[in-house]
């Protein structure tokens, strides 16, 4: 059975390539009831998306994915739903969060170009006139569009974003610049101080081990974690029943989502296509405030 809630999807405010309206639009078009706009270090689009729900008759969670370091992970995602999108704290923090995002990739052109690729960096300053926050993605595709790059390019089987990545931005690779900043105690704490709840973001797409997973969401639950979100595009039935099963037993909300990013993203395509595998989502107030 499909899915008939959302739970991470992203706009033009962040990584995605919609406006908010469209986003909840698509989610609308696909069955969706329950949609959480969850841009990287902003709720800047949920206004927008609030209006769309309210129009188009859906339940919107005003909500954000904060990018935050934990041990020697150093991008790990947490979700905040059900957040007070007007908090100052909150837009305070957010603020000073995109401000070490644009740090790190300001020194992540500096590499590449040391790297000899070459980089018109218009867009990105673009993208911080608007204010809008600042990704590996709109940087990945400043070095892919340049015509001065694509015999490079070619010659090493790079045709996008995902041959980019591994090679040169992702940690431990050449132009890759680690970030500093918020830990994820620090981002628990923000969602909660702004009435939030908090959720760790699709934990087997950055942990390979279930060992690790599983080690990694006792600790989170210590520093007051709400959640995990337990089905996900890309988790297997094992891993997702795994983390149902974690969450059960210390009482942990359990929630999912596609992660949509553009319509014809490969991976990250389409609303409602993850699979439950037979378990029940434990969404608890997400979504009741509307």
């Amino acid at each position: 059975m499909k899915p008939t809630f959302d739970l991470q999807a992203h706009s033009l405010h962040s990584d995605g390539t919609l406006p908010p309206a469209k986003v909840v639009a698509r989610a609308a078009a696909d069955g969706i009831e329950l949609l959480a706009l969850t841009d990287h270090d902003t709720v800047s689009g949920v206004t927008e998306a609030r209006e769309a729900a309210h129009t188009l008759g859906i339940r919107l969670s005003p909500a954000a994915e904060i990018s935050s370091v934990d041990g020697t992970h150093e991008d790990l995602h947490i979700c905040g739903y059900e957040l007070d999108v007007e908090h100052p704290d909150l837009l305070a923090a957010l603020e000073d969060w995109r401000g070490d995002r644009d740090r790190r990739i300001t020194a992540m052109v500096g590499r590449l170009r040391e790297l000899g690729f070459h980089i018109d960096d218009s867009p990105l300053e673009q993208r911080r006139q608007e204010g809008r926050p600042l990704g590996r993605p709109h940087l990945a595709d400043c070095v892919l569009t340049h015509p001065a790059n694509a015999d490079r390019l070619a010659a090493e089987g790079i045709t996008g974003r995902n041959d980019f990545f591994p090679r040169y931005i992702v940690p431990g690779a050449p132009g890759y610049v680690a970030r500093e900043t918020p830990t994820v105690k620090e981002a628990i704490d923000l969602i909660h101080h702004a009435g939030g709840v908090a959720i760790w973001a699709h934990p087997f797409w950055d942990v390979d081990s279930p060992e690790e997973v599983l080690a990694t969401v006792a600790r989170f639950a210590a520093d007051a974690i709400d959640g995990v979100e337990a089905f996900y595009v890309t988790h297997t039935q094992e891993q997702t029943e795994l983390l149902c099963d974690a969450a059960a037993a210390r009482g942990m909300l359990t929630t999912g989502s596609t992660d949509f990013h553009s319509p014809d993203h490969e991976r990250f395509g389409r609303m409602g296509g993850f699979e439950l595998h037979g378990r029940e989502p434990n969404l608890g107030p997400i979504g009741t405030a509307n």
